[in-house]
């Protein structure tokens, strides 16, 4: 039961994974990569020679689809790893105690893990553009991070558990009230923790605009791994379900 828990993960994370590999080396790239020659204020010489423009074009086509290749990579494993341990792992441990039925489980996880990844870290470490200059050493910031990711989980576990006492006392309004109201708690650690000041040299829309593309490929891939795990578990149930039936139509007739 576990390895095919564990296997409809993977798959899932297989999945959204590509698709989030493709997101970022389509569109990603080429931005990082105009943001990266703004941020370097990079100006080629109109008198170069041909042969240095097309070896220099040349260079920068093998680089970019190299680079591309390790982001479509890099996404299926960044998704794999999510897919195996959030709706592998995790979905097999805590499917009990997830509020809702059938794909609602998987979205509602998608949520949580949302939270426990990005959503809590963002609070304090919120993504920035490449170039940037940051306040705070690499050291604070990684358990900066950490730390909120903690923080993110046990406020998803505690929103659950909350959910689960109120749905019994006060109805299932009043729990899904306050149980969505639960991450609010995540200000508290946000504003104890320092400040990370920042200073970029891109425009403020260029790095608005980068900032939203990571926003969202962050959230396309939660979605994506939701949906996939939502949809494979679903044919999962529609193939068992007919081998029940056959399996319990057998023994009746064997007892007859």
């Amino acid at each position: 039961m576990f390895a095919e828990y564990l296997k409809r993960g993977v798959k899932a994370g297989v999945i959204a994974g590509l698709v989030f590999g493709l997101l970022m080396a389509l569109v990603a790239n080429p931005l990082v990569a105009f943001a990266d020659e703004v941020g370097h204020g990079s100006d080629h010489a109109v008198s170069q020679h041909h042969e240095e423009a097309g070896s220099e074009h040349h260079d920068s086509a093998v680089s970019m689809v190299v680079t591309n290749g390790v982001s479509v990579v890099s996404g299926v494993l960044w998704g794999i790893l999510l897919g195996g341990v959030v709706f592998g792992i995790a979905y097999y441990f805590l499917e009990p105690a997830i509020p809702g039925t059938g794909g609602t489980k998987s979205y509602l996880l998608a949520v949580a893990g949302f939270i426990t990844v990005s959503g809590a870290p963002w609070l304090i470490l919120p993504p920035q553009p490449p170039g940037v200059e940051q306040a705070l050493s690499t050291e604070t910031r990684i358990i900066l991070y950490g730390g909120m990711m903690v923080a993110g989980a046990l406020v998803c576990l505690f929103a659950g558990f909350v959910y689960g006492r109120l749905r019994e006392t006060r109805g299932r309004t009043t729990a899904s009230i306050v149980a969505m109201l639960s991450p609010c708690l995540l200000a508290i650690p946000a504003a104890l923790s320092p400040v990370n000041a920042v200073e970029s040299p891109l425009p403020p829309e260029l790095a608005a605009g980068l900032i939203g593309l990571i926003v969202f490929g962050q959230a396309l891939l939660w979605l994506l791994l939701a949906g996939t795990h939502a949809r494979l578990r679903r044919q999962s149930e529609n193939i068992a379900a007919p081998a029940v039936g056959t399996d319990h139509t057998d023994r009746t007739l064997a007892a007859d």
